[in-house]
C-alpha cells in the first residue's frame, strides 16, 4: 500500500522547509507554501542558484499566517506582522511580472544582511491569479511550476543506487525540496505515471515532471554548492525533452487535510508528460 511518509512546505521560496505530520491542502498546495519570496532591490526573486545561503534561513509562520518568524546561525532572530493589504510592487519570477506586498524594512535589512546583498521581502497578495501549465492547469504562490511537488521514495533509492556507482555519497530527500514524499511505490517513478490520485481529503491530478536544475547542486545542511551530483548522474537516464526530471508536479482539484501515514489512491493512470 501506497501512503504519504513525509509532508513538506516551505514559507519562503528558497529558504528550508517545515516538516508537517498535517496539512491543509489549498487550490495553491500545501497551506503556507511558497507564500513569501525574497527579491532583490529592483524585484526579481532570488534563488539558491545564485544566493545557497537562502536554504540556511528558516522560516516559522502561524497557523493563520499572520505572524513570520526567520532564523538563520548567526543572527538573531526576526518576526513580522505579515502584511497582506499593503500596497504593491512589480516583481519578477522567471521572467514573469506579478505583485508583491512588501514586508517592511526590518525584515529586509534582515535578509540583506544575512544574504550580504541589498534584499527585500513580499508575499503573494490575496487577488493572486497565477495559473501554471501542464498535462492539468492549476495555481501556486512563488513555487516554481506547479502547486504541490511529489516524489516517491523509490525514485530517490535508485537514484542513489547509480550515484553509489560512481562512488559518490548518497543525497537526501531535502534536495529535492519536495511537498508530499509518498512510500510503498516499489518501481522508482511511479509519481510520473500517477494521473488522478486520492489522498486524505484531496484529489490531486498529474501537471508535469519535475524539471530539476542547479538548486538540487545545494548541500541544504551547510547552504553551500556540493559538487556535480545529482545532476550528472540524472542526466545520464532521465534526460527528456523538456530537460533533467526527477519527480512530477500536481494540480489541485479537491481541497482538504493530508497527513503522514494517509493511504494514496491512485484513480487513473497514464503516461509521463512534460
Amino acid at each position: 500500500m501506497a501512503n504519504v511518509v513525509e509532508l513538506s512546505y516551505y514559507p519562503v521560496k528558497g529558504c528550508a522547509g517545515i516538516s508537517a505530520s498535517e496539512a491543509m491542502v489549498t487550490s495553491a498546495g500545501l497551506a503556507h507554501d511558497r507564500a513569501f519570496m525574497v527579491v532583490s532591490d529592483d524585484g526579481v526573486f532570488r534563488t539558491q542558484r545564485r544566493h545557497p545561503g537562502l536554504a540556511l534561513i528558516l522560516p516559522g509562520i502561524d497557523a493563520v499566517g499572520e505572524r513570520l518568524t526567520l532564523r538563520a546561525p548567526g543572527h538573531d532572530e526576526v518576526a513580522v506582522d505579515v502584511d497582506t493589504t499593503g500596497e504593491r510592487r512589480p516583481v519578477e519570477l522567471f521572467g514573469a511580472p506579478y505583485r508583491g506586498i512588501d514586508q517592511g524594512d526590518t525584515v529586509a535589512e534582515w535578509l540583506s544582511d544575512v544574504l550580504g546583498t541589498s534584499s527585500r521581502l513580499v508575499r503573494v497578495p490575496p487577488e493572486h491569479d497565477r495559473v501554471t501549465d501542464g498535462r492539468t492547469p492549476g495555481t501556486a504562490g512563488w513555487a516554481d511550476s506547479g502547486a504541490l511537488h511529489v516524489l516517491s521514495r523509490s525514485s530517490l533509492d535508485l537514484l542513489n543506487e547509480k550515484i553509489a556507482e560512481r562512488g559518490a555519497e548518497p543525497l537526501s530527500m531535502n534536495r529535492f525540496r519536495p511537498n508530499i514524499v509518498i512510500g510503498g511505490w516499489d518501481v522508482p517513478h511511479t509519481e510520473d505515471r500517477a494521473h488522478r490520485v486520492l489522498v486524505g481529503d484531496t484529489e490531486l491530478a498529474y501537471a508535469k515532471l519535475a524539471v530539476r536544475c542547479a538548486v538540487t547542486l545545494v548541500d541544504q545542511e551547510r547552504g553551500a554548492k556540493d559538487g556535480p551530483e545529482p545532476i550528472r548522474t540524472l542526466a545520464g537516464y532521465r534526460r527528456g525533452a523538456v530537460g533533467t526530471v526527477f519527480g512530477a508536479k500536481f494540480s489541485v482539484l479537491r481541497q482538504g487535510k493530508v497527513a503522514v501515514g494517509d493511504e494514496v489512491d491512485v484513480t487513473v493512470w497514464g503516461e509521463a508528460e512534460a
